[in-house]
């Protein structure tokens, strides 16, 4: 499936729902369950990965097929591990390929007893349930957070509680930062100092939550405010004392010339025209924005220098090589030592105003959300495999039809 995107002049005032925060929504799913909690999560998204979550907690199956909904795959295999039985996960193609050995090593270090059914160290994987014991494990700290989220959220529930040493460099704070506080919610504390994060033995408490709107999703509105100078954003939803290290996102767009005022009416992104002329940036506390902030550079004809995108390899795709091949499509030129950077330094390449440019999104609903604003540049953009974007946000192609960015199905 495919669809071509044009984009008719829109001016003025748009406002948008946002969805809700399905990183959020994940992790309130799972502290749901570990608290016996009789009270459903408001605002709850309705976002792929939470579906997927919400239909395994609520399955009478002892086989579980997640899709490419990585989150529920590391959350999942840390809760399957100590509830008593046999289980199998397993998830789509990508997820097979994608690593989880560090996870399933630290809870088989915990008592746990996890086999991997096919390729050693990759789902799909067989869990046999049954009541760990706590301690002192310790984990690097360039892993994904997911895994680490995964582990502290089961920590109470464990026998002697844990004690988690993270070596070397942290990666992705912010979401650490977000499970914990999530868990202080639910009435479990925790000790967060230097690289040791300590939880005791202890019962979570059921509470009624309510999931915030999703802040990675509010970026490609930034990306529009950025691009359409004549529109008024107002999103519905974030907060601005946020759970969330992709509310940084407002930080980043100050320097592409957009302005964030906070209100009761909801959160306005207004186009100041000022902006810098070069742009960089480490996202090791938000890998998640990086392909947002790269289409919307090269757009601008910004030069950027992007560093800490050492997770970006093990996503949904290689992110940084689809990052170059999309974007030399547009006659984009990017660098990368293919470990951790991206880089454009306005070298172009020539491309033929005959053709029309179509980018392939590689399963990767960041890859066509942030894309798509290139309609304003590239008119009868064509966008493969669109609807991966129900992964996070289901409405996406609906509302930015607001802002002008049309699209139509070729199939």
């Amino acid at each position: 499936m495919q669809y071509i995107l044009s984009n008719s002049h829109v001016t003025g005032k748009v406002q948008v729902q946002l969805p809700s925060s399905k990183s959020i929504s994940n992790r309130l799913l799972l502290l749901n369950a570990l608290s016996y909690s009789p009270y459903d999560i408001k605002n709850l998204s309705d976002s792929d990965d939470t579906k997927a979550m919400l239909g395994v907690l609520n399955s009478n199956s002892t086989t579980f097929d997640v899709g490419a909904a990585g989150t529920s795959m590391r959350f999942l295999t840390a809760f399957l591990s100590k509830i008593v039985g046999e289980w199998v996960l397993t998830g789509s193609e990508r997820m097979k390929q994608r690593p989880i050995k560090t996870l399933v090593d630290a809870l088989n270090q915990l008592g746990g007893k996890i086999e991997y059914i096919e390729k050693e160290g990759y789902p799909p994987l067989r869990i046999f349930g049954s009541n760990l014991e706590g301690g002192d494990i310790e984990l690097p700290g360039n892993v994904s957070s997911q895994y680490i989220s995964a582990l502290l959220m089961i920590a109470p529930t464990i026998e002697n509680g844990l004690r988690l040493t993270l070596s070397g460099e942290i990666i992705s704070r912010p979401y650490l930062e977000m499970t914990l506080s999530l868990m202080k919610d639910f009435g479990v504390e925790s000790h967060w100092k230097g690289n040791v994060i300590t939880i005791p033995e202890g019962h979570y408490q059921p509470k009624v939550v309510t999931a915030e709107s999703d802040w990675s999703a509010a970026s490609y509105w930034y990306e529009i405010a950025a691009l359409n100078p004549d529109l008024e954003i107002n999103l519905k939803g974030l907060k601005k004392i946020s759970l969330q290290g992709d509310s940084n996102i407002k930080k980043m767009f100050e320097l592409l010339g957009v302005k964030t005022k906070f209100s009761q009416k909801g959160t306005t992104l207004t186009n100041t025209g000022t902006r810098t002329s070069k742009f960089k940036y480490d996202f090791i506390n938000e890998p998640d924005l990086a392909q947002t902030l790269a289409v919307t550079c090269c757009l601008l004809e910004i030069p950027f220098h992007f560093t800490g995108l050492q997770t970006l390899k093990i996503k949904e795709t290689d992110r940084i090589v689809a990052l170059m091949n999309e974007l030399k499509k547009m006659g984009y030129v990017l660098k990368s030592n293919q470990r951790d950077d991206l880089s454009w330094d306005g070298e172009k390449c020539e491309i033929s105003s005959k053709d029309e440019i179509v980018i392939d999104t590689y399963k990767d609903h960041r890859m066509a959300m942030a894309f798509a604003p290139a309609a304003y540049k590239f008119p009868q953009l064509v966008i493969n495999d669109p609807m991966v974007i129900t992964k996070s946000y289901p409405n996406y192609w609906e509302d930015v039809a607001m802002a002008g960015i049309n699209s139509t199905s070729a199939e």
